[in-house]
């Protein structure tokens, strides 16, 4: 059992909530361009004139630039200052979400896709870092659940605006509706935000580490978003790639644990609860992202639903995730653990219910699991990150939150590229086992063949074409049946990995909040209360 980390002198409540607002309001900007792209790349294929292997780098270049920048959070802002470098992330992350919107081409479009990747990086880590300053530990997990409303809500409403926009008006609203949000965002920052006093500034660069950083990250978003594409490591490019990106981040990691003055702090993972409260999130990130992922292409390419009703789907579990706020005011009286465990066991059963799939299931079917994962949500992130970062010093906060975010979306690739590989792969296997059992002496199979000719014979045309029309419809329910078992195959990693996280949990310590007696609470109302007239004046 372990006690958190004292808490910083109070601030008033109003400029707390303030606070979350503003950035609960950038943070769900950042989220929600993550996921719009994905459903406009057809939109893009046209307008453009590329190929979907080409304007797949709109979606590949954000990545890489999220991932190269998000494990220098912590040093940049040592050299900004908190403040100054949250309003430059929402200033360059609005101003290339103007440029993408009025690319004349696909080089412009993925370049400035490549600067909205490095002004959006930071803002979730640092988000979760000044919430975790502001607040008391009594609270963090109503304002964690507060703002994890924005977080869950993005990838939700991603793909509805996003398919809206584009079949109505045109891909290129997708970025403009960035910038009234960012706007906003900037406003509020300027004028509730502020640097903390511990705030220690970056001394000297450490070129060998920023450049190990970027070559290792950077290469490694490429190999995981690019590896299915390129038929992995049969891919010359990926084994490159893939050679760099270890190497690189070997010498990363070697060159952080030995200078003095490191991109990024690795002292945080000495904490227990960190260490592997970090590797829980990678686990996390790995089913929620894939998971998400499979809904989407399932819903489209088996059911034949469009962007905007494969979004109505997911949308349930944003409806969930708002019910299980109320677990928020738990997280400080029972054992975290617990609710962790409850969680992920919740998020195990609603992936077991999706390990059922058939062709004709109707939308509730599916509207159910994704109620019931955004329920669990809010068992599982708010006492996670309490569990992960309670203990850590509030000078490396906005170091371990960038770590942890790193860490989440690093699971979330790995998760996509794994859940991608499989599902190819056990289409294949599915597709060979199915149709080697497919013979004319079959009597199942010859009596479906009988129903297809017939059909097709009732709408006028000749028995020999009916015949080979039968053929190719027997194949391609075959396919689907394949497609179907692979989707379940996924379903059923997910529900496994799940189901594996609470045994992890015994290497975790509680953490009890330690109650102010009566006099140091009343003090420190009177500070808060003095502080608040002093900044009036």
């Amino acid at each position: 059992m372990t006690p958190p980390v004292p808490d910083a002198a109070p601030i008033p409540a109003a400029q707390k909530w303030a606070i979350t607002l503003t950035v609960m309001v950038v943070a769900f900007m950042q989220i929600l361009d993550t996921s719009v792209t994905n459903v406009v790349l057809p939109h893009l294929q046209g307008s453009l004139s590329a190929g979907l292997d080409e304007v797949s780098w709109v979606i590949t270049s954000y990545l890489a630039a999220n991932a190269v920048v998000i494990p220098a959070t912590g040093w940049l802002v040592g050299v900004f200052g908190r403040k100054r470098f949250f309003l430059l992330c929402t200033t360059v992350f609005v101003l290339s979400s103007f440029l993408s919107g009025i690319a004349p081409d696909l080089t412009t479009l993925i370049i400035a896709r490549i600067f909205q990747g490095l002004g959006g990086g930071p803002i979730i880590p640092l988000s979760q870092a000044i919430l975790w300053e502001i607040f008391p530990f009594h609270q963090r997990g109503l304002a964690m659940a507060v703002w994890g409303v924005g977080f869950i809500l993005g990838p939700i409403l991603g793909p509805t605006v996003g398919g809206y926009l584009a079949d109505e008006w045109s891909w290129r609203w997708i970025f403009y509706i960035n910038l009234p949000v960012g706007i906003v965002g900037f406003l509020l920052a300027s004028a509730c935000l502020f640097d903390p006093p511990y705030l220690r500034k970056a001394g000297r660069i450490d070129w060998w580490g920023l450049g190990l950083m970027v070559a290792g990250f950077g290469c490694l978003q490429l190999v995981l978003d690019r590896g299915e594409r390129e038929d992995w490591f049969d891919s010359s490019t990926i084994v490159a790639l893939t050679v760099v990106a270890v190497c690189a981040l070997l010498g990363f990691l070697i060159r952080e644990l030995t200078t003095s003055e490191p991109i990024l702090d690795l002292a945080v993972f000495t904490d227990r609860n960190f260490a592997t409260g970090a590797i829980l999130i990678a686990i996390v990130g790995f089913g929620t992202f894939s998971g998400m992922l499979l809904v989407a292409v399932f819903t489209q390419k088996l059911l034949g639903y469009d962007a905007w009703t494969s979004g109505l789907v997911l949308a349930p579990g944003g409806l969930g995730n708002i019910f299980s706020l109320f677990a928020s005011g738990l997280v400080t009286r029972i054992d975290q653990r617990m609710m962790l465990a409850f969680g992920c066991l919740l998020n195990a059963v609603a992936f077991y219910m999706m390990t059922s799939l058939t062709l004709t299931m109707d939308y509730w079917a599916l509207a159910l699991p994704r109620f019931i994962q955004g329920f669990a949500v809010g068992f599982i992130f708010v006492p996670l990150s309490t569990l992960a970062l309670a203990t850590i010093r509030r000078d490396k906060l906005v170091n371990a939150t960038a770590a942890y975010g790193m860490l989440r979306n690093l699971g979330g690739s790995i998760g996509i590229a794994v859940a991608t590989t499989l599902l190819s792969q056990r289409s294949q296997f599915h597709q060979a086992t199915l149709t080697g059992h497919l013979t004319r002496w079959d009597t199942e199979t010859y009596a479906r063949l009988g129903r297809w000719t017939r059909h097709f014979a009732a709408q006028g045309t000749d028995a020999f074409t009916a015949e080979r029309q039968a053929v190719a419809m027997l194949y391609n329910e075959t396919v689907a049946q394949a497609q179907l078992l692979a989707f379940a195959d996924d379903f059923w990693l997910l529900t496994l990995m799940f189901a594996a996280v609470p045994l992890f949990l015994p290497l975790m310590r509680r953490i009890r909040l330690q109650p102010k007696p009566p006099t140091e609470l009343a003090a420190a109302e009177t500070t808060a209360a003095r502080a608040a007239e002093e900044g009036a004046v």
